[in-house]
């Protein structure tokens, strides 16, 4: 495997496993408190939350479920043979998902912007200034910089701009 090579699946990503036991713990929350006892100490009662919490739990919790069944891949690698870049997202056993290819000599610059209060956006532009579909820090390893170094390094012509 080359060191540009990654993959991911919904089965390997912790958040997809943090949805499904969120969503079962409100659930079995919703479920071991009695509605007509979900009253503060004031006398104010609100029945409709415990409804509430069983609902959210339940769309959080198949939500997840789904994702472990359908597994979608995402992840990117260098073809060996033709050397181009290959990504894609969303890909699963009955799906070819997005995705898209280029040659690395067409990769002009590739942008990071990190985000401290959100997840990092990369972009990649071709020879023609233009972003290339569907490629973005969802489809490379963490951290996104050290996979854009190593492919400016192998790929000299290629810029990287990290911008906070």
């Amino acid at each position: 495997m080359n060191d540009l090579d990654h993959e991911c699946t919904a089965r390997r990503d912790p958040r997809v496993w943090l949805l499904v036991l969120v969503g079962a713990g409100f659930v079995v929350a919703g479920f071991s408190i009695a509605p007509a006892t979900n009253c503060s100490p004031s006398g104010d009662c609100a029945p409709w939350l415990v409804w509430l919490a069983r609902g959210l739990g339940a769309l959080a919790l198949l939500g997840g479920l789904w994702q472990l069944i359908d597994n979608p891949r995402r992840g990117c690698r260098i073809d060996a043979e033709t050397g181009d870049l290959i990504w894609w997202q969303n890909r699963s056993a009955v799906r070819s998902g997005l995705g898209g290819r280029i040659a690395p000599v067409r990769i002009r610059r590739i942008d990071i912007r990190n985000d401290r209060e959100g997840p990092d956006a990369l972009r990649l532009f071709d020879e023609r200034r233009q972003v290339l579909p569907w490629f973005d820090a969802e489809v490379v390893p963490p951290p996104p910089e050290a996979w854009a170094q190593r492919l400016a390094a192998r790929y000299p012509h290629i810029r990287v701009e990290v911008s906070a």
